[in-house]
């Protein structure tokens, strides 16, 4: 990781103050940042990633002490999360106090609430926070729907910089981390529900909080990454448990794979690139996007992806590939 540039912090903070937009890195992926409780800052990110007004931001700040900024009727459990997991990977859902414009939450009564661990992003919120806690609103920097960015190439290859690009100022702090969005939980309710699985899984929050923590339904706030198709490469994806039958099934076509290096001892003529999938949940989500990226800039007809393991440290592998694949 790139020890950070404190240079590049106050330039990125002056383009904040102008309403402008930052693409700065996250230990998740990298983010689109703007001035949470700036309208016209805010309606930029939607401009320029495409996306649907309706689907709700996540706002980034700097720790517990900021909550009663943002939110109301904060329950324990938030506190405990905090504590637990805070600077990380895990965004709370929880009732909007009246500092929260209806731009960030799409009409809801509710927002997402994260503090990220990045030192590059510490530095940034830290310094344009001030006195009055100000948060950065900030979803993935990338056009809607398609693959996330976990490195700053990613950003200028997709949004691209300004004067050309979408974005005023990308700051560079090197790979990302973690390499998939934070986990989401809603404590808005009366129980506590996942809305998004990330890197801290069910097993972690459950053992923190002291009790079940179900998957959210129907009736749960909207949040970011819940639609069916997300995460998307260009060449179509397909998730498949048998490699050799599907590779045969597309015998007419170049083909992309990431697979285990045991379906792969074997690799025929018609696939023109592939990657061994790590055998952890933490390097593949490390690698995922890294590699979406790779193989959809192979020039293949079809990206062929052997179905990764089950289990709790694998939900947000197994989320984001069916996302991509849908």
């Amino acid at each position: 990781m790139q020890p950070v540039d404190e240079r590049a912090i106050r330039a990125a903070v002056d383009v904040l103050e102008c309403s402008g937009l930052v693409a700065m890195p996250t230990e998740t992926v990298y983010g689109l940042a703007a001035n949470a409780e700036d309208e016209k800052a805010v309606m930029k990110i939607f401009e320029a990633k495409h996306r649907p007004t309706t689907h709700p931001l996540i706002v980034h700040i700097t720790g517990e002490e900021a909550l009663d900024h943002w939110a109301r009727e904060i329950p324990q459990s938030a506190y405990v999360l905090a504590r637990r997991f805070w600077p990380g990977p895990l965004t709370m859902i929880l009732k909007k106090s009246d500092s929260v414009g209806d731009w960030i939450t799409g009409g809801q009564d509710s927002v997402g609430l994260r503090c990220p661990s990045h030192p590059w992003a510490v530095a940034l919120i830290k310094s344009f926070a001030g006195k009055h806690h100000r948060g950065l609103a900030a979803p993935s920097a990338n056009t809607f729907g398609r693959i996330s960015p976990t490195t700053a190439q990613h950003v200028r290859d997709d949004l691209g910089e300004k004067p050309k690009g979408k974005v005023d100022f990308i700051l560079d702090g090197g790979e990302c981390e973690v390499g998939v969005e934070s986990t989401i939980i809603n404590l808005s309710g009366e129980h506590p529900e996942i809305l998004r699985h990330g890197a801290i899984t069910r097993n972690m929050l459950e053992e923190a909080l002291g009790c079940a923590v179900p998957d959210g339904g129907k009736d749960s706030p909207r949040v970011s990454g819940s639609l069916k198709s997300h995460y998307a490469p260009k060449t179509k994806v397909i998730l498949c448990d048998d490699l050799v039958s599907e590779l045969k099934k597309y015998g007419d076509k170049k083909i992309a794979v990431m697979a285990s290096a045991r379906s792969l001892a074997q690799t025929p003529d018609h696939v023109i690139k592939w990657f061994v999938a790590p055998d952890n949940a933490t390097a593949y989500m490390h690698d995922l996007y890294v590699r979406l990226h790779e193989l959809d800039q192979a020039g293949a007809d079809l990206i062929l992806i052997e179905t990764p393991p089950t289990g709790d440290a694998w939900n947000a592998v197994q989320d984001r590939l069916s996302r991509a694949a849908a």
